[in-house]
């Protein structure tokens, strides 16, 4: 009788030691456009850190900086076709996953300080995760790069002086694109990866950006005039599958959501720190920085209040515009009292 059952309690033992490889060899594979090396390379490998000592066996974290994977836009893609479990967006690739986030930056001149972003993305947060998870992606971290400022090959002050220039553009925002024509500017579609040889040819000669990716770049060594206006944030947040997150131990669970809370408030505090650093740095290397007059300036608020109207509805749903103006309301008011 043993004789006979020997093969099968063997299979038994095949079978559960093959489980246990399974579950020793899961893999959480993270995609970003952030430089190697860069304050948010160095907090996406600490909430890797954390999540392989919590998940323990084998599990390998691998993360690939400098766009390696594409665009934003194909990691969204990657994650959803299981090649990437995760990823660092900004609100070019997350809305992507979830329209309504582009209300976070996609209003120019909106918000006038980081503790109005804050505010907004605070009241926003839970119900915005939740669109996360329904559309099957768990947020890790929120975090944010700093403000938009234009960086261009000659000096630039009035919004008209902009529409004799090609700016770059991400590729895929085909309401942005639009939107930007019908008031007479000229957008290049691009990948992130492509700006600097763009620019160093002459395809595009203005570049919206932060001020800390202009420099890890070198796209100012190109482009060395920056307007000193905060045009919008740049908001982002890291999101795994919810086919990762289910498949990870209630352990590894717990220690991603506690790495990822650190590390999206390091990647806040030190990015707002990064930008003031990062635009002395260049200035010290030729960069001129061209500040708006206070007539210069009801110029470009005047541009931004005419987008709104064309903004809602297209590039953000009209719910979530409504909503983001609700809560500056609340907060303007509050700050008044």
């Amino acid at each position: 009788m043993l004789r006979k059952l020997w093969p099968l309690l063997i299979c038994a033992c095949l079978a559960l030691g093959n489980g246990a490889a399974g579950a020793a060899d899961k893999q959480l594979r993270i995609g970003t456009l952030a430089p190697k090396n860069s304050l948010y390379h160095r907090q996406l490998l600490e909430v890797g850190e954390a999540w392989r000592a919590a998940q323990g066996g084998s599990g390998k974290y691998l993360v690939y900086p400098d766009g390696s994977q594409g665009g934003e836009t194909d990691m969204a893609r990657r994650m959803r076709i299981g090649q990437l479990q995760g990823a660092l967006l900004s609100v070019v690739g997350l809305r992507e996953i979830e329209p309504s986030i582009a209300a976070l930056q996609a209003l120019p001149l909106l918000f006038r300080s980081w503790e109005e972003v804050d505010y907004v993305r605070e009241k926003m947060r839970a119900g915005m995760e939740q669109k996360f998870l329904d559309k099957g992606f768990v947020v890790l971290a929120w975090g944010d790069a700093g403000w938009v400022r234009f960086f261009s090959k000659e000096a630039a002050l009035r919004p008209d002086d902009y529409q004799r220039m090609k700016f770059f553009a991400w590729a895929g925002e085909n309401e942005q694109q639009a939107i930007m024509k019908s008031l007479g500017y000229t957008p290049v579609p691009l990948e992130t990866s492509d700006i600097l040889p763009a620019i160093q040819t002459g395809m595009i000669n203005a570049v919206p950006s932060t001020p800390y990716f202009a420099l890890a770049t070198q796209i100012y060594t190109s482009a060395p005039h920056m307007l000193d206006i905060n045009w919008a944030p740049i908001v982002g947040a890291l999101v795994i599958t919810k086919k990762a997150w289910d498949e990870s131990s209630p352990e590894a669970q717990a220690a991603l959501r506690s790495a990822g809370a650190k590390a999206g408030m390091q990647m806040r505090a030190k990015a707002r720190q990064e930008v003031d650093e990062a635009v002395a740095a260049m200035k010290k290397r030729g960069l001129t920085v061209n500040t708006p007059n206070p007539a210069q300036m009801q110029e470009w608020q005047a541009l931004a209040e005419k987008l709104y109207p064309r903004i809602r509805g297209k590039m953000v749903p009209a719910e979530t515009f409504d909503e983001v103006m609700g809560h500056l309301k609340d907060f303007r008011s509050g700050k008044a009292k």
